[in-house]
């Protein structure tokens, strides 16, 4: 099915023309610079959106956001599991929680096969994010270039320490960090 100007809201996986569209979800826009399929809103998943128009400034109900409400119900026995001195991140994925061991270094994330932790979406670049771990137990998200961005605790940044309990938001996925 063709998006086209005559319908309000539009579901992700239409095909939708050239424009701007707004998530009625949270009121994140993303911009579509060839005709393309919808994809889910990179900020909270949404799977559906109006057209934004040029007269309109957008808004964010910030009393409606309660980030304590928004955390899983998994993450908490996640979090029971881990040993002491553990750094990880966990995210959700086709209804299982998947837990990954952050090791000094750099773990890559990203759509590409060759990515440490892999992110099945259209809204995640290939090279999307890193996040590093320093000798000294630091940890830092980077944000490799990505087309959609990397939220850190809801905010764009191209980089940001980390610290327990800190949330990743990459395409329509959310990554939990974890320390112990």
């Amino acid at each position: 099915m063709l998006v086209d100007e005559g319908t309000d809201v539009h579901e992700t996986g239409e095909l939708a023309l050239v424009g701007s569209l707004v998530c009625v979800e949270c009121g994140y826009s993303i911009s579509l610079s060839v005709s393309d399929e919808l994809p889910r809103c990179p900020a909270c998943g949404g799977s559906r959106f109006r057209r934004a128009s040029m007269f309109e400034s957008p808004t964010v109900d910030a009393d409606a956001i309660s980030p304590a409400a928004a955390l899983p119900t998994w993450l908490d026995s996640v979090r029971k599991q881990l040993e002491p001195g553990d750094q990880s991140v966990a995210f959700e994925y086709e209804g299982e929680p998947v837990v990954v061991s952050l090791e000094e270094g750099w773990t890559r994330i990203g759509r590409s096969g060759s990515a440490d932790i892999q992110l099945d979406d259209a809204t995640v670049s290939r090279r999307h994010a890193l996040i590093i771990r320093t000798p000294d137990d630091d940890l830092r998200a980077l944000d490799d270039r990505s087309l959609n961005g990397l939220f850190v605790n809801g905010e764009r940044v191209e980089w940001a320490p980390l610290v327990d309990g800190d949330e990743l938001e990459i395409g329509c996925y959310r990554l939990y960090v974890l320390e112990s």
